[in-house]
């Protein structure tokens, strides 16, 4: 296969999905890492997509209506105020004693570290999350089993069901749309449905830049979740869909308060 035609499969990969690693590629095309980051430098050096740490990323075009949803390590650099914002007031919704489920995701992460300390037990499935509670943490830490997925940063097998059970599972997303929340990596939307089954309530962790990024999978409709925190960036046509849909919403504002 010629440089040309792996440049054109990638490019046509990323019209799908809004990001693929090294190693993706090297599955799909059958060349070697090397030449899979040579190709990616092509493509970013000619603007056609962009390279990230990992892999390529498709671009947020200008004419789009929608951003695409970004993989772990760039969304963890993003809106990192609101986060910490958001987990300051979701902390609040977890009390001494408490079993809770954190999910992956960075601004599930932020909460995390809220709760490192809590006489509390907390599960997830973040692998970033385990490595700051395994060496910062206090809580009682339960970590699902199976296979480490470096995209999305999580642990996952469908052969080992969760029995872990909680009050509350607080899960970020990558998309919110009147379908639900959104996520581009099949793997999380499996997860995110059975962690769904083993709690009382679910709470959305997500900051005002998540209702206008695209995403094509839906992880849970709206009518699932019972409460949603986020920043004072949204939007009210996005407010009146989450009322609309018997969503308790929480919104926190630029100096950490909120109503």
């Amino acid at each position: 296969m010629s440089d040309l035609s792996r440049h054109k499969q990638i490019i046509e990969i990323l019209r799908d999905r809004p990001f693929a690693s090294v190693r993706d590629l090297q599955e799909r095309l059958g060349v070697s890492a090397a030449t899979i980051r040579r190709d990616i430098d092509k493509i970013d050096g000619s603007g056609a997509a962009r390279k990230v740490y990992g892999g390529i990323s498709a671009l947020d075009g200008a004419a789009q209506a929608t951003a695409f949803a970004r993989p772990y390590d760039e969304n963890r650099d993003l809106a990192v105020d609101a986060k910490r914002q958001i987990a300051d007031r979701a902390a609040t919704m977890v009390a001494d004693g408490d079993s809770v489920i954190v999910n992956g995701g960075s601004s599930c992460f932020h909460l995390g570290v809220k709760l490192a300390e809590r006489n509390i037990r907390l599960f997830t499935n973040s692998m970033p999350l385990a490595a700051y509670l395994g060496d910062h943490g206090k809580c009682s830490l339960t970590v699902a089993g199976g296979e480490l997925h470096r995209e999305p940063r999580v642990i996952y097998s469908p052969a080992q069901p969760v029995s872990f059970f909680a009050s509350k599972y607080f899960v970020g997303a990558q998309g919110i749309s009147p379908d639900g929340l959104l996520e581009s990596h099949p793997l999380m939307v499996r997860s995110i449905q059975e962690l769904s089954m083993n709690v009382d309530q679910i709470v959305v962790l997500a900051d005002s830049r998540k209702f206008s990024i695209h995403a094509r999978n839906v992880a849970l409709p709206l009518s699932r979740i019972a409460t949603l925190i986020t920043d004072d960036g949204i939007a009210d046509q996005h407010a009146k869909m989450l009322e609309n849909a018997g969503v308790s919403l929480c919104v926190v504002s630029a100096n950490g308060l909120g109503g």
